[in-house]
C-alpha cells in the first residue's frame, strides 16, 4: 500500500508542468553544484557560493528595477564577480574569505537600495531571495542542460587537471599546468550554477548545494575520484527526496532540500564514527 502511495503522488507531481521544470533544473543543478563544490571545499573556497548568490541578488533587483531579464543581466555580472574574486584571492594582502566579504556586503547593498527606490520588495525579488519552484521556466531548463554538459566535459576530459589544481596549485603550475584557466573555468561554471540555482533555491540557501554534498562524500571516502561521484549521487538523491518532502508536507522547497542534505551529512558522520572505531 505505501509503494501505491508514493506511485500516486509522483504521478500527481508529474502531471504539473512546473514541478517537471523544477525537477529537471533541480536535478542537474543539484549535480554540477556537488562536483563543483568538491574542488572548491578542498580549495577553501566553499563560501564563494554565498558570495555569488548576494552579488547575483543585487544584479537581480537591479534587473527587475528597470524591467530587463533577470537572468541576461546577472549571469555576467556574477561571472564577472566570480573572475573579481579569484584576481582579489591572489592578491596577499586580501585573503580568499575577505574578498567574499567585500564583494557580496557591496553586491547585497546595492541590490537592497534598488529595490527600496522602486517596488519594494515585490513578489519577483522575494521569489528569489527565498527561492520558487514556480519560478522555473524552459529558459532554465536548457540552460541547466548546458550547464551540466560543460561540467561534466571538464570533470571527464581535464580529470587529471582538475585534481591537480585542488591539490596542489604550485606543483601543478610548475609542472606546465596553466592553474589560472581551470581555476576561471571553475568559477565561471560555479558563478552559472548559482545564477540558476537561486531561483528555487533562494540566496540564503544555495551554497548548500556546494557545500554539504561534498563535506557528506569526504566523511565516507577519502580518494578524490570516490568522493566526487558519492557528492554527486547524494547532491541528486537529496534533491529528489526534499522536492518530495516539499511536495507532501507543503513546506517550501530550498528549504526542505538543505534539510535532507543537512541529515544525510549527520547520517555519515555516524557511519564515518562508527567505522572509524570498527578498524581501531
Amino acid at each position: 500500500m505505501g509503494e501505491g502511495v508514493e506511485r500516486a503522488m509522483l504521478a500527481e507531481m508529474l502531471s504539473y508542468g512546473f514541478m517537471v521544470r523544477a525537477l529537471a533544473v533541480g536535478a542537474l543543478v543539484s549535480l554540477c553544484a556537488a562536483l563543483l563544490g568538491v574542488s572548491l571545499v578542498l580549495k577553501r573556497y566553499s563560501m564563494i557560493g554565498d558570495g555569488l548568490s548576494h552579488v547575483g541578488f543585487g544584479a537581480l533587483s537591479v534587473a527587475l528595477a528597470m524591467n530587463w531579464s533577470p537572468l541576461r543581466v546577472s549571469i555576467p555580472v556574477v561571472v564577472a564577480a566570480a573572475f573579481l574574486l579569484l584576481r582579489l584571492s591572489e592578491n596577499q594582502r586580501v585573503k580568499g574569505d575577505s574578498a567574499i566579504a567585500l564583494i557580496s556586503t557591496t553586491a547585497m547593498a546595492l541590490g537592497v537600495i534598488a529595490t527600496s527606490l522602486t517596488t519594494g520588495m515585490n513578489v519577483d525579488v522575494y521569489s528569489y531571495m527565498f527561492g520558487s519552484i514556480l519560478a522555473m521556466s524552459w529558459e532554465d531548463v536548457y540552460l541547466s542542460v548546458g550547464l551540466c554538459a560543460c561540467v561534466l566535459a571538464l570533470f571527464v576530459i581535464f580529470y587529471n587537471k582538475i585534481f591537480a589544481v585542488t591539490f596542489d596549485e604550485s606543483f601543478a603550475r610548475a609542472t606546465g599546468t596553466h592553474t589560472g584557466r581551470y581555476n576561471m573555468l571553475i568559477a565561471l561554471l560555479t558563478a552559472v550554477t548559482v545564477v540558476l540555482g537561486m531561483r528555487m533555491m533562494g540566496t540564503l540557501l544555495i551554497s548548500s548545494l556546494i557545500i554539504f554534498p561534498a563535506l557528506t562524500a569526504m566523511g565516507v571516502f577519502k580518494r578524490f575520484f570516490s568522493v566526487i561521484l558519492c557528492a554527486a549521487a547524494v547532491s541528486v538523491a537529496c534533491f529528489a527526496g526534499g522536492m518530495a518532502a516539499s511536495y507532501a508536507l507543503s513546506i517550501p522547497a530550498g528549504a526542505s532540500v538543505v534539510a535532507a542534505n543537512a541529515l544525510c551529512f549527520g547520517l555519515s558522520r555516524l557511519a564515518g564514527l562508527a567505522l572509524g572505531r570498527g578498524r581501531s
